[in-house]
């Protein structure tokens, strides 16, 4: 009798552990990368302890995790800041980063990551990500295929990784926060050594298009704004063994169906061309916004595609980042900005955060001229220097970053209200807001108009462009 009360009483002991364990799963801290966790979805603790959520303090302020000029809801010239920029985290560069250069190892090993790519690890990265995302205080992140998820064997098993992850990063994400823009990653494998939509083997153009489909059904299934087509090896390395005319076509016929689809699938977002003019091939097609503008209009893809603007390629290209907003934004083209910038010293894409005042005021002005990027913004394709490995690195970074874009809209802010600066400008145009003038510019001024005007005036007197004091004048606003 007594010996089945004991087991009767063992029985229900064993019972409410087993409740209790099931209501309370175990979990694993975010740094522990064991065996034992190392397959486990479920993470408890922070990926940053210590690091709270950023907050404005003030130009004062020396504090290195606090914001000291951009205040998220602060109006400036009609917006809040955080509406003029749409600051976005890219994820390859803050969780994929390694540090990594064709000359040495990786040097960052986050505590977090395990060094591997299984779908464990990538599910990991994502819950860094929204904390990271959470504790910066943005809205937008942005992403590649491949990045957030492992390739698989086959096409087939790659998608049902990317859709795992997908599914994770739907949850973690939210009703407040969506990508900026998702693209596909076309130039790590092996398949795209001779490109994605210009490849010289029809088997990589259809495989391309799939992987194509896939991220943009995905970025369009997490709410996305935009979607990006960077053609890292769309391309040549010699013209000598490349039909250059061929590829072209092909390549918009590529974005032609991207169209089709985007259409099809009810995505409503922008699609963005991201100019670069070489690295890793000699040549790239999209070389500079230019470029890119004249090849939509050859094809018939104006008003289908915008430009993402990235300052480093457009110093690649022999340009100002300035130049090239400027140039996108004159064709209507102005559709997003990737916020990094280049050294001059070194002739590669290096990636860094952009901290020069005064080429984020004159990024600035162009976002202002255009009235804004929505529904494009900012994203930091940008990385941390090979050298910089503390956690709280990526924080600095990205509030540097978004700092001085901030203390360049301020700086635009203060040249619209003094005035001078449009002022000089508009005057040295006065000659054409004459009647002659506005024949010229409204196509009403034929050469032999011009010519009775000429040998009516004389040789013309011309003024000064006053280089210097439009100089000194921007200047002081920094």
């Amino acid at each position: 009798m007594m010996a089945g009360k004991v087991f009767l009483f063992l029985l229900c002991l064993n019972l409410v552990s087993f409740a209790v364990i099931a209501s309370n799963p175990q979990t694993c801290p975010a740094d522990d990368v064991s065996s034992k966790c190392g397959d486990s979805d479920e993470w408890q603790g922070e990926f940053f302890p210590g690091i709270t959520k950023i907050k404005y303090e003030g130009p004062l302020s020396k504090n290195p995790l606090s914001f000291k000029w951009y205040n998220a809801d602060e109006e400036i010239l009609g917006k809040k800041m955080k509406d003029w920029m749409r600051f976005s985290v890219a994820f390859w560069h803050t969780f994929r980063g390694t540090g990594g250069d064709p000359f040495g190892a990786p040097t960052k090993f986050w505590p977090w990551e395990d060094g591997t790519n299984i779908l464990a690890m990538a599910k990991r990265r994502m819950r860094a990500n929204f904390e990271f995302i959470d504790k910066l205080g943005v809205e937008f992140w942005c992403f590649h295929d491949r990045d957030i998820a492992p390739d698989g064997k086959t096409l087939e098993e790659a998608n049902a990784n990317l859709d795992e992850v997908v599914a994770l990063a739907k949850e973690l994400q939210g009703k407040k926060i969506h990508p900026l823009w998702g693209t596909a990653q076309l130039f790590h494998h092996p398949r795209y050594m001779h490109g994605g939509a210009t490849s010289s083997e029809v088997g990589v153009y259809a495989y391309a298009a799939a992987q194509v489909k896939k991220a943009m059904e995905v970025t369009h299934y997490l709410g996305g704004e935009n979607y990006v087509f960077w053609g890292g090896r769309e391309g040549y390395q010699t013209l000598l063994n490349t039909d250059m005319g061929r590829e072209l076509d092909h390549m918009a016929r590529f974005l032609e169906a991207a169209v089709a689809y985007k259409k099809k699938i009810g995505f409503n977002g922008t699609l963005l061309i991201e100019p670069k003019p070489q690295e890793p091939t000699k040549h790239q097609y999209d070389w500079d916004a230019a470029t890119t503008a004249n090849f939509l209009r050859k094809y018939g893809l104006i008003g289908e595609y915008k430009l993402n603007i990235e300052c480093n390629h457009a110093t690649l290209s022999g340009h100002s980042c300035h130049h090239e907003l400027e140039t996108a934004r004159l064709n209507g083209l102005l559709g997003n900005i990737d916020a990094n910038t280049g050294d001059p010293q070194i002739g590669w894409d290096t990636d860094q955060f952009l901290t020069d005042i005064a080429e984020a005021t004159m990024v600035m002005l162009s976002v202002v001229r255009n009235g804004g990027l929505a529904p494009g913004g900012f994203n930091f394709d940008a990385k941390l220097r090979r050298e910089s490995t503390d956690v709280e690195d990526l924080f600095i970074s990205h509030i540097s970053g978004m700092d001085t874009l901030a203390r360049g809209l301020r700086n635009v802010a203060k040249l619209i209200e003094d005035g001078s600066l449009e002022s000089l400008v508009r005057k040295r145009y006065q000659s054409f807001d004459t009647v002659i003038g506005a024949q010229i510019e409204a196509g009403k001024a034929d050469f032999e108009l011009l010519e009775k005007k000429a040998m009516e005036w004389g040789e013309p007197k011309v003024p000064s462009a006053k280089q210097e004091l439009a100089e000194m004048i921007f200047q002081s606003a920094l």
